[in-house]
């Protein structure tokens, strides 16, 4: 029984093929990430808002602090 030959253009369709397939998961796990990491700072700004209520300093002591080296 001959073993048929895979042309080099076949090769190149299977592989691009392969790429694309791999890229769109690459693509909506970098989406899930960026989602996580916007929800993570969102949440970092709420606890800071909620800390700075809570706060007894002024708003000009809170930003000389933050601009401070």
């Amino acid at each position: 029984m001959a073993r048929r030959v895979i042309t080099i253009d076949e090769k190149i369709e299977k592989q691009t093929a392969e790429v694309t397939k791999v890229k769109k998961k690459y693509d909506e796990e970098l989406d899930k990430l960026n989602t996580l990491i916007e929800k993570k700072k969102e949440m970092e700004r709420k606890e800071l808002l909620e800390a700075f209520s809570k706060s007894s300093r002024t708003y000009s002591e809170i930003m000389d602090f933050l601009n401070t080296k």
